[in-house]
């Protein structure tokens, strides 16, 4: 993970097992903590997403719902002119759910944004990071 380190000045004489194993605790706490933060800051970002999605959705319905009211009669008067009442409303409620299945379809490629809710940026963080750890270790 990218970020502030805080480690100890190196000093010219050897340690103790005990003083690196206590300095290795402590780097690894610290990298735990580290590596949570992120992916708290991660998830939460993912939340938003989905939120705008599903806020998205339920604007597309309730303005549609309002509308459709309004464009369903415009629509049927307007065709009744040319058609049969009964051609002219079969006419627009095709148009109607047409759009509906767009405006369903554009919802839910939001919300797959949001998912999965795990945080990826996070693991591969992880990943580097215990890559080095091993790379260290067999040093």
């Amino acid at each position: 993970m990218t970020g502030t380190r805080h480690t100890r000045p190196v000093r010219d004489e050897q340690h103790s097992v005990g003083e690196l194993v206590g300095q290795a605790t402590e780097q690894l706490s610290r990298l735990v903590r580290q590596e949570v933060a992120l992916a708290k800051m991660e998830l939460a970002e993912k939340g938003k997403r989905a939120g705008r999605g599903g806020g998205m959705l339920g604007a597309a319905g309730a303005i549609g719902y309002v509308g459709l009211f309004a464009l369903a009669g415009t629509a049927i008067a307007a065709l009744s002119l040319a058609l049969p009442v009964w051609a002219a409303a079969l006419i627009v409620t095709a148009v109607l759910f047409v759009t509906a299945g767009v405006l369903a379809m554009m919802g839910r490629a939001q919300l797959r944004r949001a998912v999965p809710p795990k945080p990826e940026a996070t693991l591969g963080s992880v990943r580097t990071d215990v890559d080095v750890i091993r790379e260290r270790a067999h040093r």
